[in-house]
């Protein structure tokens, strides 16, 4: 994504910054007096701060122009037998605050100067030497290699123009590079100049994402590197662990020193030499020191259980001691944590609770195909029901409620079993429905009536019933099965 002034894209970690903003650059500095207005304008710093090479180095140059320049310019300053193309990165009172910062005399005459704004024949120049930086570092490691000097390459950096390389590296002892700067020389056609850098500076010419996440700080705005031991560690109460101490420069990290004075400071109320005290049991050793709830922990030689004590507490068995008296006991106190115990949602059972919409659409579907007219016959318990139900009628009148099938006009039973046939194609097929029957005098008494199963040419009813049908059944003039129609009344048998 470009900026929204200079429209050149972000250079540095190729954020979406501006360059208003100072997203375009690493190791930047916020310009928070630029909407500062100013009383008289001649005596506004004309110095301006300018960086190189995606903010690794920083230099100031006079702006002998009559150019306004604003943050995030190219433009092109005096070199070494030639020029050089920077970006800015500040104007104005900030620049002033930097210079005394730094010691540096704003009105030095040895101090460089801006030629001009860069031209695209400028631009042009200074990629084409940019590309070939990286293709150097590889030659220049070879070569280096090649001498056995016991040095490590670590960056190359060549001015706009061409004229002169600058090649940084890392050595433990002094190097005799004599007879490598004229390899160097001869081999890239420039002014050599040889630099000597450190661990952590590599790390922050290199640049990466610490353990904490974020990015490295001598990568982002950390500039002057302070000593760091392994004492800070130890008054921070951290476990001397090389490994977690350590950061990607193989140095003990630069964020130990942060909170250092805050640690120093919540210690000076602690009593001093309380290391060890002495009680009937033995003699006690301090193994911690916690600055955030003021206590002192405590190990006695027979057991590795660990007690807290208080100051107080503390500063009485040292007294207690001092006068020669052994106290009974340390009298830890209980250490009470704050934080909200997690409870655990107990185990329920939700079998049964729980439906499944695609299990109930098709038990559903089941159903409907259970009940459909045309579908298949029923099972066999609602066929041997129904048998059971003929023979204890045997005398049962030719309109009864039997359901016929028949096919090409003649009657036919069903087989044993109580499975029904497919019904034909060219019969009508009736709605089925239940409907109330008289009860018929004839049947003997504690018997249920069965109920007529409209089914014309059905196979089953609702309920998958097949019964066996009545030959005997009187048939349509036309050869059509007759409409099921309420059973005649038999006449009363004289008492």
């Amino acid at each position: 994504m470009a900026c929204g002034s200079c429209g050149t894209k972000p250079n540095g970690c190729k954020s979406n910054g501006g360059c208003s903003t100072g997203g375009c650059n690493r190791m930047n500095t916020y310009d928070w007096l630029v909407n500062l207005p100013l009383a008289d304008s001649e005596q506004a710093c004309r110095v301006v701060e300018v960086t190189f090479n995606q903010g690794s180095r920083k230099d100031y140059y006079r702006n002998a122009t009559l150019h306004l320049l604003e943050k995030g310019d190219l433009i092109s300053v005096e070199g070494v037998s030639g020029f050089d193309l920077g970006e800015v990165s500040l104007t104005g009172e900030v620049v002033r605050i930097q210079l005394k910062k730094k010691g540096i005399n704003e009105f030095h005459t040895d101090m460089k100067k801006i030629l001009r704004r860069a031209t695209d024949r400028d631009i042009e120049i200074w990629k084409q030497n940019k590309a070939r930086e990286k293709e150097a570092l590889i030659r220049s490691r070879a070569i280096a290699r090649q001498l056995n000097l016991n040095m490590k390459m670590s960056e190359v950096e060549f001015q706009a123009d061409g004229r002169k390389g600058t090649f940084f590296y890392i050595a433990d002892d002094r190097v005799d590079f004599r007879e490598l700067i004229k390899i160097f020389a001869s081999e890239f056609k420039v002014k050599v100049e040889m630099r000597q850098i450190g661990a952590r500076q590599e790390a922050g010419k290199v640049g990466g994402i610490g353990s904490c996440g974020r990015e490295l700080c001598c990568a982002t705005w950390l500039t002057e590197f302070k000593s760091v031991n392994t004492a800070a560690a130890r008054y921070q109460n951290l476990s001397i662990n090389q490994t977690k101490l350590s950061g990607q420069c193989g140095r003990l990290k630069c964020c130990l020193n942060y909170e250092l004075d805050t640690y120093l400071d919540a210690l000076q109320g602690f009593p001093e030499n309380a290391d060890m005290l002495r009680v009937s049991r033995g003699t006690a050793t301090l193994i911690k020191k916690d600055i955030f709830k003021n206590l002192m922990w405590y190990v006695l030689p027979e057991s590795n259980k660990q007690y807290p004590l208080t100051i107080e507490r503390v500063r009485k068995i040292r007294t207690l001691n001092n006068q020669g008296v052994i106290p009974d006991e340390l009298e830890a106190v209980e250490v009470v944590s704050s934080k909200v115990k997690e409870v655990e949602p107990e185990f329920v059972d939700v079998v049964g609770h729980i439906s499944l919409r695609s299990l109930e659409k098709a038990d559903k579907k089941r159903q409907q195909q259970r009940r459909d007219p045309r579908g298949g016959g029923g099972g066999n318990n609602s066929g041997q029901r129904s048998n059971q139900q003929q023979q204890q009628r045997p005398n049962q009148p030719k309109g009864g409620q039997g359901q016929k099938n028949l096919q090409g006009g003649q009657p036919q039973r069903n087989p044993p079993g109580g499975q029904g046939q497919q019904p034909q194609k060219n019969l009508p097929v009736q709605k089925s429905g239940p409907q109330q029957q008289k009860p018929n005098p004839n049947q003997q008494g504690g018997q249920r009536p069965q109920r007529p199963n409209q089914g014309g040419n059905q196979q089953g009813g609702p309920k998958g019933q097949n019964q066996q049908q009545n030959p005997q059944q009187r048939m349509d003039p036309k050869g059509r099965p007759p409409q099921q129609r309420r059973p005649p009344e038999q006449p009363k048998k004289d008492q």
